[in-house]
């Protein structure tokens, strides 16, 4: 495969959210992730990592049920500039986030998210 190849062709995970049957407290769930990612607090290899960023591109754009849409502008900025008040935000948001979910669902969505995604 070459690189235009590569770059033109959506990740497998990608391509799984977009017909993925998610609501919108897993939809939440991708945002907590993706929060946890851009904070390196996020425990995930780095393909998995890669994979969570990939449905969260998909899924951002649909509604969750505990954030607003502001959170997702939060994060763009983050990839888009980084910096340390970007990074500050992220820390505050993530913490939001995991104080705002609760743990049974975040760990019931990973166990959703293994078994539909990877098949484990």
């Amino acid at each position: 495969m070459n690189l235009q190849t590569a770059i033109e062709t959506p990740h497998p995970a990608a391509l799984w959210a977009q017909t993925a049957p998610l609501d919108p407290l897993q939809i939440d769930c991708v945002t907590a992730v993706m929060l946890k990612i851009l904070d390196n607090k996020c425990k995930m290899l780095p393909e998995e990592q890669m994979a969570m960023m990939a449905i969260y591109s998909v899924v951002k754009e649909k509604k969750g049920q505990l954030f607003e849409s502001t959170i997702h502008t939060r994060i763009d900025e983050a990839l888009r500039i980084g910096g340390s008040l970007s990074i500050e935000r992220i820390h505050e948001l993530r913490l939001y986030a995991e104080a705002t979910i609760p743990k049974p669902v975040m760990k019931h969505f990973k166990s959703y998210l293994r078994e539909s995604l990877y098949g484990i």
